[in-house]
């Protein structure tokens, strides 16, 4: 028997084996990843920025966060799903200004644009999206704006700003931050739940309307400052002294103020 002949035989066979072997993994990987990866486009810039600059950042559909940071720049990162969005920032003069919707007039079908932005903490913050969940965190500039024209939740955490104003159809928002001396705060909603938790020495004129549910509940906020009108419906007058102003209305849910 040819031994040799057989010894050059099997090499052959265990290299072709181990390539069969090799193409089927790397398949069977590619099947689960490719879907994954090949869904979404990385977007990602960032700009120099002065402490107080603006954002300005009007989304069709996608997640947003905001988050401050020690550092004067502004970095904006972006996952686009397919058919990816068209995204071309402007930098003009003191604000940033991202508009999914004005990049992509004209067309009919664009995919989630997710964004992650941060900004120096003094910056003030203008974010609006059709659906999606809005997120600030860590914002100390003049007006945080967190607007949502249909679904989702706004969740404002670590917040001090004189101006904040937060909006939502369905869906919950929450706000976890300071109440400054004659600062304005609008939470409005349909449905959903709205929970403000500030400090408990803040001082405000407080106009609150739950018209379905009548569920205001004030917890250790509640003063004899303040009346139940409309027989349960709504909840006005001050807190302390009254500086700042604060309206909260939610047609089909509760509002909740909780000590911070």
């Amino acid at each position: 028997m040819n031994w040799k002949s057989k010894k050059s035989v099997f090499p052959a066979k265990s290299f072709g084996l181990t390539s069969i072997l090799l193409t089927g993994m790397i398949a069977a990987i590619l099947s689960f990843t490719a879907p994954e990866v090949l869904a979404q486009k990385k977007f990602s810039k960032t700009y120099p920025a002065t402490k107080n600059i603006r954002l300005q950042l009007t989304n069709r559909t996608g997640t947003i966060t905001v988050q401050g940071w020690n550092r004067n720049e502004v970095e904006i990162i972006a996952y686009l799903e397919r058919p990816a969005a068209n995204i071309s920032p402007q930098n003009l003069s003191g604000k940033i200004v991202i508009d999914v919707v004005r990049d992509n007039q004209g067309r009919n079908e664009v995919g989630d644009a997710n964004f992650t932005v941060n900004v120096p903490y003094s910056s003030d913050v203008d974010i609006e999206t059709r659906i999606g969940n809005l997120s600030v965190t860590n914002i100390q500039g003049g007006i945080v704006l967190a607007h949502i024209t249909s679904e989702g939740d706004v969740t404002l955490t670590n917040i001090s700003a004189s101006y904040v104003s937060a909006k939502n159809l369905i869906g919950d928002i929450f706000y976890d931050g300071v109440i400054k001396p004659e600062g304005t705060y609008r939470f409005v909603s349909t449905r959903g739940s709205i929970n403000l938790r500030i400090p408990l020495e803040s001082s405000f004129r407080l106009s609150a309307t739950a018209a379905s549910t009548r569920n205001i509940a004030l917890g250790s906020f509640f003063s004899a400052g303040l009346q139940v009108v409309g027989t349960g419906r709504r909840v006005i007058g001050k807190v302390g002294n009254g500086s700042a102003s604060i309206t909260v209305t939610n047609q089909r849910g509760t509002i909740s103020f909780i000590r911070r």
